[in-house]
Protein backbone atom coordinates (compact mmCIF):
# COMPACT_ATOMS: atom_id res chain seq x y z
CA UNK A 1 0.00 0.00 0.00
CA UNK A 2 2.82 2.35 0.83
CA UNK A 3 4.52 1.57 -2.54
CA UNK A 4 1.32 2.40 -4.37
CA UNK A 5 1.11 5.67 -2.51
CA UNK A 6 4.64 6.68 -3.51
CA UNK A 7 3.97 5.60 -7.08
CA UNK A 8 0.92 7.86 -7.30
CA UNK A 9 2.93 10.75 -5.88
CA UNK A 10 5.68 10.14 -8.46
CA UNK A 11 3.18 10.15 -11.31
CA UNK A 12 1.66 13.39 -10.05
CA UNK A 13 5.10 14.99 -9.82
CA UNK A 14 5.97 13.89 -13.37
CA UNK A 15 2.68 15.24 -14.71
CA UNK A 16 3.28 18.51 -12.93
CA UNK A 17 6.79 18.77 -14.36
CA UNK A 18 5.52 17.93 -17.85
CA UNK A 19 2.82 20.60 -17.63
CA UNK A 20 5.36 23.10 -16.34
CA UNK A 21 7.65 22.36 -19.31
CA UNK A 22 4.75 22.68 -21.73
CA UNK A 23 3.86 26.07 -20.25
CA UNK A 24 7.41 27.25 -20.93
CA UNK A 25 6.90 26.88 -24.69
CA UNK A 26 6.00 30.33 -25.97
CA UNK A 27 4.37 31.05 -29.32
CA UNK A 28 4.88 34.40 -31.04
CA UNK A 29 1.86 36.22 -32.57
CA UNK A 30 2.24 37.73 -36.02
CA UNK A 31 2.00 41.33 -34.69
CA UNK A 32 4.74 40.88 -32.08
CA UNK A 33 8.36 39.86 -31.68
CA UNK A 34 9.28 37.25 -29.06
CA UNK A 35 12.50 38.22 -27.25
CA UNK A 36 14.16 35.44 -25.19
CA UNK A 37 16.95 36.67 -22.94
CA UNK A 38 19.02 35.37 -20.07
CA UNK A 39 21.41 32.89 -21.71
CA UNK A 40 23.76 35.22 -23.52
CA UNK A 41 25.75 33.76 -26.37
CA UNK A 42 29.02 34.99 -27.80
CA UNK A 43 27.36 36.70 -30.79
CA UNK A 44 24.07 38.13 -29.50
CA UNK A 45 22.53 39.28 -26.27
CA UNK A 46 19.01 37.96 -26.95
CA UNK A 47 17.12 35.66 -29.26
CA UNK A 48 14.41 37.37 -31.37
CA UNK A 49 11.65 35.37 -33.06
CA UNK A 50 8.91 36.69 -35.35
CA UNK A 51 6.30 34.02 -36.01
CA UNK A 52 6.51 30.43 -34.75
CA UNK A 53 7.61 29.72 -31.22
CA UNK A 54 10.47 28.63 -28.96
CA UNK A 55 11.06 26.85 -25.66
CA UNK A 56 12.07 29.09 -22.77
CA UNK A 57 14.14 27.33 -20.16
CA UNK A 58 12.90 27.93 -16.65
CA UNK A 59 15.14 29.89 -14.25
CA UNK A 60 17.86 30.26 -16.95
CA UNK A 61 15.85 32.25 -19.50
CA UNK A 62 12.95 34.68 -19.59
CA UNK A 63 10.97 36.30 -22.36
CA UNK A 64 9.14 39.46 -23.38
CA UNK A 65 7.27 40.78 -26.41
CA UNK A 66 7.88 43.77 -28.67
CA UNK A 67 4.79 45.12 -30.43
CA UNK A 68 4.91 45.64 -34.19
CA UNK A 69 1.95 48.07 -34.12
CA UNK A 70 2.80 51.22 -36.14
CA UNK A 71 3.36 54.39 -34.13
CA UNK A 72 2.18 57.77 -35.49
CA UNK A 73 4.41 60.74 -34.65
CA UNK A 74 3.50 64.39 -35.28
CA UNK A 75 6.66 66.32 -36.06
CA UNK A 76 5.53 69.93 -36.59
CA UNK A 77 8.91 71.50 -37.21
CA UNK A 78 9.04 75.31 -36.86
CA UNK A 79 11.68 77.94 -37.57
CA UNK A 80 13.87 75.54 -39.56
CA UNK A 81 16.52 77.21 -41.73
CA UNK A 82 16.49 76.41 -45.44
CA UNK A 83 19.49 76.57 -47.73
CA UNK A 84 18.59 80.25 -48.42
CA UNK A 85 18.59 80.99 -44.65
CA UNK A 86 14.83 81.50 -44.71
CA UNK A 87 12.99 80.08 -41.72
CA UNK A 88 10.14 77.74 -42.61
CA UNK A 89 7.51 75.74 -40.78
CA UNK A 90 7.18 72.15 -41.99
CA UNK A 91 4.31 70.22 -40.39
CA UNK A 92 4.91 66.47 -40.92
CA UNK A 93 3.41 63.24 -39.65
CA UNK A 94 5.62 60.15 -39.57
CA UNK A 95 4.52 56.54 -39.19
CA UNK A 96 7.22 54.23 -37.78
CA UNK A 97 7.35 50.69 -36.46
CA UNK A 98 9.78 48.06 -35.23
CA UNK A 99 11.51 46.29 -38.14
CA UNK A 100 11.42 42.50 -38.58
CA UNK A 101 14.91 42.26 -40.04
CA UNK A 102 17.20 40.14 -37.82
CA UNK A 103 19.67 42.95 -37.08
CA UNK A 104 16.89 45.49 -36.47
CA UNK A 105 14.99 43.10 -34.17
CA UNK A 106 18.14 42.58 -32.10
CA UNK A 107 18.74 46.37 -31.93
CA UNK A 108 15.10 46.91 -30.86
CA UNK A 109 15.46 44.21 -28.19
CA UNK A 110 18.58 45.89 -26.84
CA UNK A 111 17.22 49.49 -26.87
CA UNK A 112 13.39 49.38 -26.79
CA UNK A 113 12.50 46.29 -24.73
CA UNK A 114 10.52 47.29 -21.66
CA UNK A 115 9.69 50.80 -22.93
CA UNK A 116 6.15 51.97 -23.51
CA UNK A 117 4.77 53.18 -26.82
CA UNK A 118 4.91 56.79 -25.53
CA UNK A 119 8.60 56.48 -24.67
CA UNK A 120 9.37 54.95 -28.07
CA UNK A 121 7.40 57.78 -29.71
CA UNK A 122 9.39 60.48 -27.88
CA UNK A 123 12.71 58.81 -28.75
CA UNK A 124 11.75 58.56 -32.42
CA UNK A 125 10.48 62.17 -32.49
CA UNK A 126 13.88 63.48 -31.35
CA UNK A 127 15.59 61.55 -34.16
CA UNK A 128 13.02 62.74 -36.73
CA UNK A 129 13.33 66.41 -35.74
CA UNK A 130 17.09 66.34 -36.07
CA UNK A 131 17.12 64.62 -39.46
CA UNK A 132 14.25 66.80 -40.75
CA UNK A 133 16.18 69.98 -39.91
CA UNK A 134 19.24 68.52 -41.66
CA UNK A 135 17.28 67.78 -44.83
CA UNK A 136 15.61 71.24 -44.92
CA UNK A 137 19.03 72.90 -44.54
CA UNK A 138 20.16 71.27 -47.81
CA UNK A 139 17.17 72.38 -49.92
CA UNK A 140 15.85 75.70 -51.23
CA UNK A 141 12.35 77.10 -50.72
CA UNK A 142 11.44 76.35 -54.35
CA UNK A 143 12.50 72.69 -53.98
CA UNK A 144 10.59 72.33 -50.70
CA UNK A 145 7.45 73.83 -52.21
CA UNK A 146 7.40 72.34 -55.70
CA UNK A 147 9.57 69.19 -55.71
CA UNK A 148 7.87 67.22 -52.94
CA UNK A 149 9.14 63.87 -54.28
CA UNK A 150 12.74 64.95 -53.86
CA UNK A 151 11.95 66.27 -50.36
CA UNK A 152 10.33 62.99 -49.30
CA UNK A 153 13.18 60.91 -50.75
CA UNK A 154 15.74 62.99 -48.84
CA UNK A 155 13.76 62.58 -45.60
CA UNK A 156 13.45 58.81 -46.11
CA UNK A 157 17.15 58.36 -46.92
CA UNK A 158 18.33 60.26 -43.83
CA UNK A 159 15.69 59.16 -41.31
CA UNK A 160 15.78 55.40 -42.02
CA UNK A 161 19.50 55.17 -41.32
CA UNK A 162 19.08 56.69 -37.87
CA UNK A 163 15.91 54.81 -37.02
CA UNK A 164 17.54 51.49 -37.92
CA UNK A 165 20.09 52.01 -35.17
CA UNK A 166 17.34 51.57 -32.55
CA UNK A 167 15.45 48.87 -34.49
CA UNK A 168 12.76 51.07 -36.10
CA UNK A 169 11.87 51.60 -39.71
CA UNK A 170 10.01 54.42 -41.47
CA UNK A 171 6.62 53.33 -42.84
CA UNK A 172 5.17 56.60 -44.15
CA UNK A 173 5.82 60.36 -44.32
CA UNK A 174 3.05 62.90 -44.82
CA UNK A 175 4.08 66.55 -45.32
CA UNK A 176 1.29 69.17 -45.21
CA UNK A 177 1.53 72.83 -46.24
CA UNK A 178 4.93 74.46 -45.80
CA UNK A 179 4.98 78.05 -44.54
CA UNK A 180 7.69 80.65 -43.97
CA UNK A 181 7.74 83.71 -41.77
CA UNK A 182 8.83 86.09 -44.56
CA UNK A 183 5.91 85.25 -46.86
CA UNK A 184 8.24 84.00 -49.59
CA UNK A 185 6.20 80.91 -50.31
CA UNK A 186 2.98 82.98 -50.35
CA UNK A 187 4.61 85.41 -52.78
CA UNK A 188 5.65 82.48 -54.96
CA UNK A 189 2.04 81.32 -54.91
CA UNK A 190 0.75 84.79 -55.82
CA UNK A 191 3.33 85.02 -58.59
CA UNK A 192 2.30 81.65 -59.92
CA UNK A 193 -1.37 82.61 -59.68
CA UNK A 194 -0.80 85.91 -61.49
CA UNK A 195 1.24 84.13 -64.11
CA UNK A 196 -1.49 81.58 -64.56
CA UNK A 197 -4.17 84.33 -64.83
CA UNK A 198 -2.14 86.27 -67.40
CA UNK A 199 -1.49 83.14 -69.39
CA UNK A 200 -5.22 82.38 -69.28
CA UNK A 201 -6.05 85.90 -70.52
CA UNK A 202 -3.53 85.52 -73.34
CA UNK A 203 -5.05 82.21 -74.29
CA UNK A 204 -8.57 83.75 -74.24
CA UNK A 205 -7.42 86.62 -76.50
CA UNK A 206 -5.75 84.12 -78.80
CA UNK A 207 -8.94 82.11 -78.99
CA UNK A 208 -11.05 85.26 -79.70
CA UNK A 209 -8.61 86.23 -82.47
CA UNK A 210 -8.77 82.78 -83.91
CA UNK A 211 -12.59 82.98 -83.78
CA UNK A 212 -12.77 86.31 -85.71
CA UNK A 213 -10.26 85.07 -88.28
CA UNK A 214 -12.21 81.85 -88.64
CA UNK A 215 -15.46 83.80 -89.15
CA UNK A 216 -13.91 85.95 -91.91
CA UNK A 217 -12.39 82.92 -93.51
CA UNK A 218 -15.77 81.21 -93.44
CA UNK A 219 -17.50 84.12 -95.24
CA UNK A 220 -14.77 84.23 -97.90
CA UNK A 221 -14.90 80.51 -98.33
CA UNK A 222 -18.69 80.67 -98.74
CA UNK A 223 -18.49 83.25 -101.54
CA UNK A 224 -15.70 81.35 -103.30
CA UNK A 225 -17.53 78.07 -103.05
CA UNK A 226 -20.75 79.63 -104.44
CA UNK A 227 -18.97 81.11 -107.47
CA UNK A 228 -17.12 77.90 -108.06
CA UNK A 229 -20.37 75.96 -107.87
CA UNK A 230 -22.07 78.22 -110.51
CA UNK A 231 -19.07 77.98 -112.83
CA UNK A 232 -18.92 74.27 -112.33
CA UNK A 233 -22.62 73.99 -113.24
CA UNK A 234 -22.17 75.84 -116.57
CA UNK A 235 -19.03 73.92 -117.31
CA UNK A 236 -20.82 70.71 -116.52
CA UNK A 237 -23.64 71.44 -118.98
CA UNK A 238 -21.14 72.18 -121.77
CA UNK A 239 -19.05 69.15 -120.97
CA UNK A 240 -22.19 67.02 -120.98
CA UNK A 241 -23.11 68.17 -124.50
CA UNK A 242 -19.56 67.49 -125.67
CA UNK A 243 -19.65 64.11 -124.01
CA UNK A 244 -22.90 63.26 -125.85
CA UNK A 245 -21.38 64.20 -129.21
CA UNK A 246 -18.21 62.30 -128.45
CA UNK A 247 -20.25 59.34 -127.31
CA UNK A 248 -22.15 59.22 -130.63
CA UNK A 249 -18.91 59.45 -132.61
CA UNK A 250 -17.32 56.75 -130.52
CA UNK A 251 -20.38 54.55 -130.94
CA UNK A 252 -20.31 54.81 -134.73
CA UNK A 253 -16.54 54.26 -134.74
CA UNK A 254 -16.88 51.22 -132.56
CA UNK A 255 -19.66 49.79 -134.76
CA UNK A 256 -17.41 50.14 -137.83
CA UNK A 257 -14.47 48.70 -135.97
CA UNK A 258 -16.58 45.80 -134.77
CA UNK A 259 -17.71 45.06 -138.34
CA UNK A 260 -14.11 45.17 -139.56
CA UNK A 261 -12.90 42.95 -136.73
CA UNK A 262 -15.68 40.46 -137.42
CA UNK A 263 -14.64 40.07 -141.11
CA UNK A 264 -10.95 39.94 -140.19
CA UNK A 265 -11.61 37.47 -137.41
CA UNK A 266 -13.48 35.20 -139.81
CA UNK A 267 -10.56 35.21 -142.26
CA UNK A 268 -8.03 34.75 -139.48
CA UNK A 269 -10.03 31.81 -138.15
CA UNK A 270 -9.99 30.17 -141.56
CA UNK A 271 -6.22 30.75 -141.87
CA UNK A 272 -5.62 29.40 -138.36
CA UNK A 273 -7.69 26.32 -139.16
CA UNK A 274 -5.51 25.60 -142.21
CA UNK A 275 -2.37 26.32 -140.22
CA UNK A 276 -3.41 23.99 -137.45
CA UNK A 277 -4.21 21.27 -139.97
CA UNK A 278 -0.78 21.64 -141.56
CA UNK A 279 0.85 21.67 -138.13
CA UNK A 280 -1.00 18.52 -137.14
CA UNK A 281 0.18 16.76 -140.33
CA UNK A 282 3.74 17.95 -139.68
CA UNK A 283 3.62 16.65 -136.10
CA UNK A 284 2.31 13.33 -137.37
CA UNK A 285 5.22 13.04 -139.82
CA UNK A 286 7.70 14.04 -137.12
CA UNK A 287 6.21 11.44 -134.78
CA UNK A 288 6.51 8.78 -137.47
CA UNK A 289 10.16 9.81 -138.12
CA UNK A 290 10.88 9.69 -134.37
CA UNK A 291 9.36 6.22 -134.20
CA UNK A 292 11.53 5.00 -137.10
CA UNK A 293 14.59 6.60 -135.56
CA UNK A 294 13.85 4.98 -132.19
CA UNK A 295 13.40 1.60 -133.85
CA UNK A 296 16.75 1.86 -135.66
CA UNK A 297 18.42 3.07 -132.48
CA UNK A 298 16.98 0.16 -130.51
CA UNK A 299 18.10 -2.36 -133.16
CA UNK A 300 21.65 -1.04 -133.58
CA UNK A 301 22.70 0.92 -130.54
CA UNK A 302 21.27 -1.48 -127.98
CA UNK A 303 23.18 -4.40 -129.48
CA UNK A 304 26.36 -2.29 -129.59
CA UNK A 305 25.84 -1.25 -125.98
CA UNK A 306 25.45 -4.90 -124.94
CA UNK A 307 28.59 -5.89 -126.87
CA UNK A 308 30.48 -2.98 -125.35
CA UNK A 309 29.48 -4.00 -121.83
CA UNK A 310 30.43 -7.63 -122.61
CA UNK A 311 33.89 -6.55 -123.81
CA UNK A 312 34.36 -4.33 -120.76
CA UNK A 313 33.41 -7.17 -118.41
CA UNK A 314 35.72 -9.60 -120.27
CA UNK A 315 38.61 -7.10 -120.15
CA UNK A 316 38.05 -6.53 -116.45
CA UNK A 317 37.96 -10.29 -115.84
CA UNK A 318 41.18 -10.79 -117.84
CA UNK A 319 42.87 -7.95 -115.98
CA UNK A 320 41.75 -9.42 -112.67
CA UNK A 321 43.08 -12.84 -113.73
CA UNK A 322 46.43 -11.28 -114.66
CA UNK A 323 46.57 -9.49 -111.33
CA UNK A 324 45.84 -12.77 -109.51
CA UNK A 325 48.49 -14.64 -111.56
CA UNK A 326 51.04 -11.87 -111.06
CA UNK A 327 50.36 -11.86 -107.35
CA UNK A 328 50.75 -15.66 -107.27
CA UNK A 329 54.04 -15.50 -109.22
CA UNK A 330 55.29 -12.75 -106.97
CA UNK A 331 54.38 -14.76 -103.90
CA UNK A 332 56.14 -17.85 -105.39
CA UNK A 333 59.28 -15.83 -106.24
CA UNK A 334 59.27 -14.31 -102.78
CA UNK A 335 58.87 -17.76 -101.19
CA UNK A 336 61.67 -19.18 -103.38
CA UNK A 337 64.04 -16.33 -102.61
CA UNK A 338 63.16 -16.57 -98.94
CA UNK A 339 63.93 -20.33 -99.00
CA UNK A 340 67.22 -19.73 -100.86
CA UNK A 341 68.17 -17.04 -98.39
CA UNK A 342 67.38 -19.34 -95.50
CA UNK A 343 69.44 -22.14 -97.16
CA UNK A 344 72.37 -19.80 -97.84
CA UNK A 345 72.12 -18.56 -94.28
CA UNK A 346 72.25 -22.15 -93.00
CA UNK A 347 75.27 -22.98 -95.29
CA UNK A 348 77.16 -19.90 -94.21
CA UNK A 349 76.28 -20.56 -90.59
CA UNK A 350 77.53 -24.16 -90.80
CA UNK A 351 80.62 -23.05 -92.73
CA UNK A 352 81.36 -20.42 -90.07
CA UNK A 353 80.94 -23.05 -87.37
CA UNK A 354 83.35 -25.33 -89.27
CA UNK A 355 85.92 -22.52 -89.62
CA UNK A 356 85.58 -21.81 -85.94
CA UNK A 357 86.19 -25.46 -85.03
CA UNK A 358 89.14 -25.60 -87.47
CA UNK A 359 90.72 -22.58 -85.72
CA UNK A 360 90.11 -24.25 -82.37
CA UNK A 361 91.78 -27.44 -83.73
CA UNK A 362 94.79 -25.36 -84.83
CA UNK A 363 95.18 -24.08 -81.26
CA UNK A 364 93.79 -20.60 -82.05
CA UNK A 365 96.33 -20.00 -84.85
CA UNK A 366 94.33 -18.51 -87.70
CA UNK A 367 97.27 -18.78 -90.12
CA UNK A 368 97.73 -22.48 -89.37
CA UNK A 369 94.00 -23.02 -89.83
CA UNK A 370 94.20 -21.21 -93.16
CA UNK A 371 97.13 -23.51 -94.19
CA UNK A 372 95.13 -26.61 -93.32
CA UNK A 373 92.20 -25.31 -95.37
CA UNK A 374 94.46 -24.61 -98.35
CA UNK A 375 96.07 -28.04 -98.10
CA UNK A 376 92.60 -29.51 -98.15
CA UNK A 377 91.94 -27.68 -101.43
CA UNK A 378 95.39 -28.49 -102.89
CA UNK A 379 94.25 -31.50 -104.97
CA UNK A 380 91.57 -29.37 -106.54
CA UNK A 381 94.12 -26.64 -107.38
CA UNK A 382 96.48 -29.18 -108.99
CA UNK A 383 93.57 -30.65 -110.89
CA UNK A 384 92.66 -27.19 -112.11
CA UNK A 385 96.26 -26.65 -113.37
CA UNK A 386 96.20 -29.96 -115.18
CA UNK A 387 92.80 -29.23 -116.70
CA UNK A 388 94.23 -25.99 -118.10
CA UNK A 389 96.42 -27.84 -120.65
CA UNK A 390 94.55 -31.10 -120.80
CA UNK A 391 92.53 -30.33 -123.87
CA UNK A 392 95.39 -28.90 -125.98
CA UNK A 393 96.12 -31.04 -129.08
CA UNK A 394 99.89 -30.62 -129.56
CA UNK A 395 99.89 -32.17 -133.05
CA UNK A 396 97.58 -29.43 -134.24
CA UNK A 397 99.69 -26.56 -132.78
CA UNK A 398 101.62 -24.64 -135.44
CA UNK A 399 104.71 -22.65 -134.36
CA UNK A 400 106.23 -20.07 -136.66
CA UNK A 401 109.89 -19.26 -135.94
CA UNK A 402 113.20 -18.40 -137.79
CA UNK A 403 114.36 -22.02 -137.64
CA UNK A 404 116.46 -22.28 -134.48
CA UNK A 405 117.87 -20.70 -131.38
CA UNK A 406 121.33 -20.34 -129.89
CA UNK A 407 120.79 -22.91 -127.16
CA UNK A 408 120.08 -25.73 -129.54
CA UNK A 409 116.39 -25.94 -128.79
CA UNK A 410 113.76 -25.99 -131.48
CA UNK A 411 110.86 -23.58 -131.62
CA UNK A 412 108.45 -26.32 -130.63
CA UNK A 413 110.48 -27.11 -127.54
CA UNK A 414 110.55 -23.46 -126.55
CA UNK A 415 106.80 -23.25 -127.00
CA UNK A 416 106.16 -26.25 -124.75
CA UNK A 417 108.59 -24.99 -122.13
CA UNK A 418 106.97 -21.59 -122.08
CA UNK A 419 103.50 -23.14 -121.95
CA UNK A 420 104.41 -25.21 -118.89
CA UNK A 421 106.06 -22.20 -117.24
CA UNK A 422 102.94 -20.13 -117.86
CA UNK A 423 101.10 -22.38 -115.38
CA UNK A 424 101.68 -20.94 -111.88
CA UNK A 425 104.03 -23.15 -109.87
CA UNK A 426 102.75 -24.50 -106.61
CA UNK A 427 105.18 -22.50 -104.47
CA UNK A 428 104.22 -19.24 -106.22
CA UNK A 429 100.59 -20.04 -105.74
CA UNK A 430 101.18 -20.55 -102.00
CA UNK A 431 103.19 -17.33 -101.82
CA UNK A 432 100.28 -15.39 -103.30
CA UNK A 433 98.08 -16.89 -100.62
CA UNK A 434 100.55 -15.88 -97.86
CA UNK A 435 101.72 -19.50 -97.26
CA UNK A 436 104.88 -21.54 -97.86
CA UNK A 437 105.76 -25.16 -98.69
CA UNK A 438 106.90 -27.53 -95.97
CA UNK A 439 110.58 -27.20 -95.13
CA UNK A 440 111.74 -30.39 -96.86
CA UNK A 441 109.93 -29.47 -100.09
CA UNK A 442 111.39 -25.98 -99.96
CA UNK A 443 114.98 -27.33 -99.60
CA UNK A 444 114.40 -29.74 -102.43
CA UNK A 445 113.26 -26.94 -104.66
CA UNK A 446 116.31 -24.86 -103.77
CA UNK A 447 118.59 -27.79 -104.58
CA UNK A 448 116.91 -28.22 -107.94
CA UNK A 449 117.28 -24.52 -108.56
CA UNK A 450 121.04 -24.66 -107.71
CA UNK A 451 121.79 -27.79 -109.81
CA UNK A 452 121.50 -26.09 -113.18
CA UNK A 453 123.84 -23.31 -111.99
CA UNK A 454 126.53 -25.78 -110.88
CA UNK A 455 126.31 -27.63 -114.14
CA UNK A 456 127.00 -24.39 -115.92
Amino acid sequence: MEALYFGVIGVIVLVFLFMALINRYRRCPSDKILVIYGSKSSTRSAKCIHGGGAFVWPIIEDYAYLSLTPIGIDANLTNALSRQNIRVDVPCRFTVGISTEPESMLAAAERLLGQSAQQIQELARDILFGQLRLVIATMSIEELNSDRDKFLEAITANVEVELKKIGLRLINVNVTDIKDESGYIEALGQEAAAKAINEAKVRVAEQEKIGEIGKAEAVRETRIRTAEANAAAVKGENEAKVEIANSDAVRREKEAEAQRKAVAAEKVAQAQALEEAYAAEQKAEEARADKERSTQTANVLVAQEIEKKRLVIAAEAEAEQKRVNAKGEADAIFAKMEAEAKGLFEVLTKQADGYDKMIQAAGGDTKGAYTLLLLEKLPELVKTQVEAIKGIQIDKVTVWDNGGTGDGQTSTANFLSGLVKSIPPLNDLLDQAGLSLPEYLARKKEEEAQTPDEEK
